[in-house]
């Protein structure tokens, strides 16, 4: 069934828009009509996505839980026989994403009109990515399309659990370190002025910590549009550091080598890797091809210089492994079992173990950071609010120690 993209007014006299499943304009009109929506215009969404530039016809965003659904239904799908036309009309119809609704609708009208259904996804690059639409027409120039979507939910669900994982293991910390943050804030700039009051009244020479903590306290309450402006100033010459080529470089070259994190970013990469490469290859994608999308998919800079410099001697003639390994970014177990995969014609498989391999080690690594960061935070926050308090009462304890 058509899905019309329409804009029209509602009963209360807001402009909306949204879309509408219906066999015809004149059915679409009619149940709008029925809603009491006053339509101003309505167009079948593939006509509206070309007159306004695909992918922008519609706002929002198609995330990658949204799209490892996808796959998953659409593998289903086509696993049980069903033809891939009647497929997608069965994942428009049941898609709670508009944006997703809307890019599906076209996608269905392109291979109604002949298109494949690499070339379809490919006029979506914002929901569908070279991964994605690479693996999709090799797929087709196979006839495994249903094997190909499926190792494409393995990959999708996989890559999300990988991030979820990464993303729990920072967040703790970087939690702590706000909430301390404000608890400091809120310490400098309103329990201690009041102290300070009751201390202007005492006769005698206030401890030197307690002395730091009031002048502190005094710096952030009368000079704080001048910090803030400090603040301001650094933000924004970090992230033109960041943004510049030299800085990024350092900056994930430092964020490979980092104490605690360094290690687990290079898991993470070297699993991302592994997995995205031996997806690519089982799926029949060509192994220049798949290097450049491997060097899209990571996200590191420096690691992806060293997958340019693969490709650059894969062109050449020469393996994977050693440029892997002259570059020192790369475990040496990596590198070996890359080596031994390509002599013995099994590279897809050793890429397999790779990543299964570091998606264990990325797991445990987690595990370990989050049980050394969680005492070790709150340990750091208890000693500094600690010494705050401590400074702060350092005056009444030597008050009652001298009577």
């Amino acid at each position: 069934m058509p899905v019309f993209a329409y804009k029209g007014v509602s009963a209360q006299g807001k402009n909306i828009k949204g879309v509408i499943d219906a066999g015809s304009v004149s059915e679409a009109r009619s149940r709008l009509k029925a809603d009491r929506i006053f339509v101003t215009e309505i167009q079948e969404s593939s006509k509206a996505a070309a007159a306004s530039g695909a992918n922008r016809s519609i706002k929002g965003k198609v995330s990658a839980q949204d799209l490892a659904l996808l796959t998953q239904q659409l593998s289903t799908l086509m696993g049980s026989g069903i033809p891939l036309v009647d497929s997608l009309s069965a994942l428009i119809e049941q898609a709670e994403n508009v944006r997703l609704k809307e890019t599906l609708s076209d996608v269905r009208s392109r291979v109604n009109e002949g298109s494949s259904l690499g070339d379809a996804f490919s006029k979506h690059p914002k929901v569908f990515n070279n991964l994605y639409i690479n693996m999709i027409r090799a797929g087709e120039a196979s006839g495994t399309l249903d094997q190909v979507l499926d190792k494409l939910t393995f990959f999708t669900e996989n890559q999300n659990k990988l991030q979820g994982k990464v993303v729990s293991a920072m967040a703790y910390p970087i939690f702590m370190v706000f909430a301390g943050l404000i608890a400091m804030v809120i310490i400098f700039t309103v329990v201690i002025p009041k102290l300070t009051s009751l201390y202007a009244d005492m006769d005698q020479v206030l401890p030197l910590p307690t002395r730091i903590i009031i002048a502190v306290s005094d710096g952030l309450i009368g000079y704080w549009y001048l910090i803030a402006i400090a603040l301001f100033v650094l933000v924004m010459g970090f992230r033109a550091f960041a943004k510049s080529k030299s800085g990024q470089w350092k900056l994930h070259q430092y964020m490979l080598t980092m104490p605690l994190f360094g290690n687990l970013f290079r898991m993470v990469a070297v699993a991302r890797f592994s997995s995205t490469l031996a997806t690519l290859l089982s799926s029949g994608v060509p192994i220049l091809t798949s290097m450049d999308i491997v060097k899209k998919v990571l996200d590191n800079v420096v690691l992806k210089e060293v997958i340019e410099k693969v490709r650059n001697n894969l062109s050449e003639g020469d393996s994977i492994s050693e440029p892997l390994r002259r570059s020192n970014q790369f475990p040496p177990l990596v590198t070996h079992m890359i080596s031994v995969g390509e002599k013995s014609g099994e590279l897809e498989s050793m890429l397999y173990k790779i990543a299964e391999n570091y998606d264990n080690q990325v797991e445990n690594k987690i595990t370990t950071l989050t049980s050394l960061l969680e005492p070790l935070m709150i340990l750091i926050m208890a000693g500094v609010i600690g010494f705050i308090v401590f400074s702060v009462m350092l005056p009444l304890i030597n008050m009652n120690n001298a009577f």
